[in-house]
């Protein structure tokens, strides 16, 4: 019964929580309609918290409020792709210098053995694993840092940028042109260079970018946007 059904704060992360864990691992797309009562029923919490949930990711980017439709997650075009890559690159160079200056050897431990997980998973040829490492590897580095308020901006933007990530790591030859571009970003940091940290960040994510460029706009030659919306999952 909905008196038994989580409400207030409560309520409200147990949505926020669970729609950001659903779009991180593809289990939500671009566009899909975001239904009150369902996520409610499905989460055993009321309306009231689905709704202020929606309110605070549509607040992040994540969401779209559409009059007299409902929700639905947010579709955000290549452009606006490219923009938030830019200002991630700004935002992780800062927290890949601090993290070079600061890492302790533990943290040193933690990237050399995520990087040599990478090797193995591109050599496997498990995408899908390694695209989870790339994610563990960037907020490792924010972590370590220290930069609280780089790290808060930067998980609303990598937020909305989810469905790119996967759609890159699975793109032919991809994670052999990020692999060494990432194992660079570990030797710097490891080796306590910060310099070449922040510079192997940037370049990583200048190539992030290109790749972003490269990709077929409708009514282009090559797949449609929509599709491939859909086979990013």
């Amino acid at each position: 019964m909905a008196d038994n059904r989580l409400t207030g704060q409560a309520g409200r992360r147990v949505v926020s929580t669970a729609i950001r864990q659903a779009l991180s691992s593809g289990d939500m797309v671009p566009g899909q309609r975001l239904v009150e009562q369902e996520l409610s029923d499905s989460l055993s919490v009321t309306r009231s918290s689905v709704r202020e949930a929606l309110q605070d990711l549509a607040a992040d980017g994540l969401v779209e409020l559409v009059p007299r439709r409902g929700a639905r997650v947010r579709v955000i075009s290549v452009e606006e792709a490219i923009l938030i890559t830019e200002c991630r690159a700004a935002l992780e160079g800062l927290c890949a210098r601090r993290a070079a200056r600061l890492a302790t050897p533990e943290d040193r431990r933690t990237l050399t053995a995520i990087g040599n997980r990478m090797r193995e998973s591109v050599a496997q040829g498990d995408l899908s694993a390694y695209s989870a490492l790339n994610r563990q590897l960037h907020a490792a580095i924010a972590e370590m840092s220290g930069q609280t308020v780089a790290d808060g901006l930067l998980e609303r933007l990598k937020g909305q940028m989810v469905r790119y990530q996967f759609r890159l790591a699975l793109r032919p030859g991809r994670p052999s042109q990020s692999l060494p571009q990432h194992l660079a970003i570990i030797e710097a940091i490891t080796t306590g260079d910060a310099e070449a940290a922040e510079a192997a960040i940037r370049e990583h994510l200048d190539s992030v970018i290109r790749e972003l460029d490269a990709t077929p706009k409708p009514g282009g030659e090559g797949p449609r946007e929509s599709e491939l919306q859909a086979s990013e999952v």
